[in-house]
């Protein structure tokens, strides 16, 4: 079924690392986009921690006002969670897009669907997981909004 031939040649080998480059090239990009949502959520986690004691100190509206902001650290927590799955799915995709990259040429078959597929796969899902960041930024960004009556504060001067 399939010719197996352990000698390759370093001209084939060479073009298969070539074809295999802009895949480890996405891999690198993946790996840095990875990096960014770490921190975010790094962020994130410290800034729930540092609610958590004023959040059991307070009452009242300013109570509600902690129990608010950790809802939408916690949402926050949860996107972040899925844009990584999403990253580290598609990073495995491309991964498997390098394996069958060598396998096709050592088992000299033709494996030209399967990587299509998995590369449309690694670029759907790493799309999604840029989606599933840019709604938690925009969740983020309007969060940090300064509250009106903040804006309104007057403080009356002293003679």
């Amino acid at each position: 079924m399939f010719e197996s031939s352990p000698d390759l040649s370093v001209n084939t080998v060479g073009e298969i690392v070539r074809l295999a480059l802009a895949p480890v090239f996405l891999l690198s990009g993946i790996g840095a986009f990875l990096n960014v949502l770490a921190s975010r959520l790094s962020r994130i986690v410290d800034r729930s921690r540092d609610i958590e004691p004023l959040l059991l100190a307070s009452r009242g509206a300013e109570h509600d006002r902690w129990i608010a902001d950790l809802k939408v650290l916690d949402r926050r927590m949860s996107l972040i969670s899925w844009a990584t799955a999403l990253s580290v799915t598609s990073a495995i995709l491309t991964c498997l897009v390098v394996v069958l990259l060598f396998a096709a040429n050592l088992i000299r078959t033709h494996l030209g669907n399967p990587i299509a597929l998995l590369f449309i796969g690694s670029m759907l899902s790493i799309g999604a997981g840029f989606g599933v960041f840019l709604l938690e930024t925009a969740i983020a960004a309007r969060a940090v909004r300064v509250r009106s009556d903040l804006l309104q504060h007057r403080v009356e001067e002293g003679d």
